[in-house]
């Protein structure tokens, strides 16, 4: 694999969704292949539950593979030891999601979260490690309450880092009031920005961390951006903890990640060069790191109101490149506006065998659909008709394999109409269907 694979354009993937199942690793493979992705950042949902054949399948295609964590918390508890409820983060108001918060003060945490990792990249073959998301919540989290973490767990960290209690934020009479006693606030925020990075270089850098199990896994941080207020990057820190150039020093990574933050990747009408603003958070940075390459992430549909099309994507990409960044990515292959709007296309046709022809396609597609066979009409290339009276037709996932024992030797023209796409694996329901209509050419048996 040339050493540049990590770069370039990426894709973000989540195996739980149901579009990579029922299918074979091999044809997920494939299609993220096709589409023109250099790297794939398989996203770690359970450390505890990797499809090792995806990630072997990936690799074989040539695909160099990150395996992508979160490090404020997990969206599955089944997995945790004994007693983990006390590694919670304690927030002021905790919103209302399925998303469980634990706190980068906790020991008990750190510690599990680091064997868990080493563990993951042992057992499976991945290139790189990234820990997105270590941050404190939220934006806005001391106006909407949604801020931490305040609980025990860091209210002892603070003691023993400071001396001191930390500050009040609930009781405006209090002396203690982040917005009166602003020193206490003050020393408040480094204390929350070294815990983040004092989390991240513990995993990978402290003893039995990640880099003395595999030295040669590239490592990649991230921090987060967004187009707000007079000094963002300012804010940001404040907020959540978020400091990149900190964070870059202590970690020591191949590859910082500039994760789009919510406020800006909900908009509707997001231009695609949006991430033009964000020189506040890139200009330090490579002033400070310039031989760090820097990538963008985005995202292209969790909400139906904002998906992206492919013309976007290519815009999109277009802006990454033109900003100087080494390497964009996406969340989620699966979730992209052409998912709901492209119909199945014909990529690429090869011959098996002398009676085996395997058809990419795009997107996956309805395996009922893709294996009726009057689907499929077949020309020479001066026009001719081929009749194939024993045909049969297999599908997995974006692919079908024809099989019959009178295809011509001969290249020749295959026309499929009428193969559907899968609207029941996509993340928005209630979508119509799309319908193949397209024409590739199966090369001569050589």
């Amino acid at each position: 694999m040339r050493e540049e694979a990590w770069l370039g354009p990426s894709i973000q993937i989540d195996p739980t969704f149901a579009y990579y199942r029922d299918r074979s690793a091999d044809s997920v493979a494939r299609e993220l292949k096709q589409a023109g992705y250099r790297s794939v950042r398989y996203f770690v949902t359970r450390e505890d539950r990797v499809d090792g054949r995806l990630v072997e399948a990936l690799k074989r295609h040539g695909l160099f593979v990150w395996a992508m964590t979160l490090g404020n918390g997990t969206y599955a508890t089944d997995h945790l030891p004994a007693g983990w409820e006390r590694w919670r983060m304690e927030l002021l108001k905790p919103p209302k999601d399925d998303y469980t918060r634990l706190s980068p003060h906790s020991e008990g945490y750190l510690d599990w979260k680091r064997r868990a990792l080493v563990r993951l990249v042992e057992e499976h073959p991945f290139d790189g490690l990234e820990i997105a998301e270590a941050y404190f919540p939220e934006w806005n989290g001391l106006s909407t309450g949604v801020y931490g973490d305040v609980g025990p767990l860091a209210q002892a960290a603070f003691r023993a880092y400071s001396g001191m209690l930390p500050p009040e934020f609930v009781h405006r009479t209090s002396p203690a009031y982040y917005k009166k006693d602003r020193g206490r606030y003050l020393v408040w925020v480094e204390f929350r920005v070294r815990a983040v990075n004092r989390f991240l270089d513990r995993i990978v850098n402290g003893p039995g961390g990640v880099r003395e199990a595999r030295p040669e896994l590239r490592i990649a941080t991230w921090s987060i951006a967004i187009d707000a207020g007079r000094d963002p990057a300012r804010a940001i820190r404040e907020l959540q903890g978020i400091d990149a150039a900190e964070m870059i020093a202590a970690v020591r990574p191949d590859l910082h990640m500039l994760q789009t933050h919510w406020p800006d990747w909900t908009r509707q009408r997001l231009p695609a060069d949006y991430a033009r603003r964000y020189r506040p958070f890139v200009e330090p940075l490579r002033r400070q790191y310039p031989k760090l390459p820097l990538a963008l992430q985005t995202d292209i549909g969790s909400l139906r109101s904002m998906r992206r099309s492919a013309a976007w994507m290519q815009r999109f990409a277009a802006a990454a490149a033109s900003l100087g960044y080494a390497s964009w990515t996406a969340y989620e292959y699966s979730i992209g506006g052409w998912m709901y709007e492209e119909p199945p296309r014909a990529l690429a046709a090869a011959r098996l065998a002398s009676g085996a022809v395997r058809i990419d396609f795009n997107k996956r597609l309805d395996g009922a659909s893709a294996e009726q066979t009057e689907h499929y009409r077949f020309r020479s290339l001066q026009g001719e008709p081929v009749l194939l009276p024993d045909l049969r037709a297999a599908a997995d996932g974006q692919s079908v394999t024809l099989y019959s024992e009178h295809f011509p030797d001969a290249a020749f023209a295959a026309h499929i109409r009428g193969v559907r796409d899968t609207p029941d694996r996509w993340l928005a329901s209630g979508c119509p269907a799309n319908v193949s209509d397209c024409r590739i050419v199966v090369p001569a048996l050589s």
